[in-house]
This record gives C-alpha cells, structure tokens and sequence, in this order.
C-alpha cells in the first residue's frame, strides 16, 4: 500500500479485517475457529475478512498446516510488515473507546486523509475516491461523536467547514499511518 488513504478503503471494507491481521500478528497466525470465538465475530463475515486479506495478499492458508476441518491461517510477509501497525491500530482505537467507529468501512480512509493534510470535505472526498457525499458526511459524523475529529467554521467568505484531529483523533492517526504506508 502507498501513502494513499484510498488504499485503506479495500483494507477497511471488511469490518474483521484488521482485527483478524491484529489476531494474527499476536498469535502467530490462528484457526478459523479460534479466531470467530476471539473476535466473537459470525463465520460468514470472518470468512469474506480472510478471503479479502488473502485477495490483498496479507494472508494465506498455513502451508505446512493440511487439516481441512480446521483451516489455519498466516501473515504473508507482507502482511508480517502490516500486523504490528494493525495492532497498534486495534490498541489506539480501545483507548479511544472508538472500535465500532474505527472499524467502519469510510471512518480510518477519512481519518488518514484529514491527517494527510485535507481539511475541506470536497478535498477529502477526492483523496478517498469511490465515497459517496453520504458516505462521507456520515464517516465525518461518526468520527465527530467519538471525539476524533473536529468540524470547524473558518473564518472566511463564503464560510467554510474544515475538519481537523483531535488529540486523540492523532493518537489513532499514527498507525493508521503506518497501514497506509505499508
């Protein structure tokens, strides 16, 4: 992945994904089993996680490991030089009490792209591509609530929206960070 926060929108489509390469990274690689009972998460979506990390290339099936009733997976080496990011990702989002926002499919793109610098919410949109206005209004929303960003009017004319960090919003920006520049 570039510095591009579009890029975190294929890693984030999958809510299970970055917890899933958290798990990993902390156990050595897991089971399916073990790692729909840590998450407390259904297999169906654990199951489309894993298929999007292996489309990615973060993830493959254990090739030393041949039980078919009970898969076991592992970072690739490049998902070896994601799993700390994503699990200081996981940590910063538990301290922020932020997980369920953190973890939305738009919510770490836009976070990443106003800490890279765009604070209008047109600028915003054109760094993360396919986001719809609604998506995007929403993501901001959300990301206001739990106390990450921060919507100000400037003092222009016309006035003017723009979006910053807060202080915890930055502490959670630096291994979003470290994903987008994997």
């Amino acid at each position: 992945m570039t510095r591009d926060p579009s890029q975190l929108v294929r890693l984030f489509h999958r809510r299970w994904s970055v917890p899933i390469l958290a798990e990993m990274q902390a156990n050595d690689g897991c089971r399916f089993a073990q790692l729909t009972h840590s998450l407390e998460a259904g297999r169906q979506p654990v199951r489309d996680a894993l298929d999007t990390l292996i489309d990615l290339g973060l993830v493959q099936p254990n090739p030393g490991y041949g039980h078919p009733l009970r898969p076991e997976y592992v970072l690739t080496r490049r998902g070896g030089v994601v799993g700390p990011a994503s699990v200081g990702l996981m940590t910063a989002l538990r301290n922020a009490e932020a997980v369920d926002v953190g973890l939305r499919k738009w919510s770490m793109p836009t976070l990443a792209s106003i800490g890279l610098g765009a604070t209008r919410f047109g600028e915003i949109a054109r760094t993360l591509g396919d986001a719809t206005d609604r998506a995007l209004s929403h993501a901001l929303g959300a990301l206001g609530e739990a106390g990450l960003v921060e919507r100000a009017i400037a003092d222009e004319r016309p006035p003017a929206p723009r979006y910053e960090l807060t202080r915890t919003g930055s502490r959670v920006h630096a291994p979003v960070v470290a994903l987008v520049g994997t």
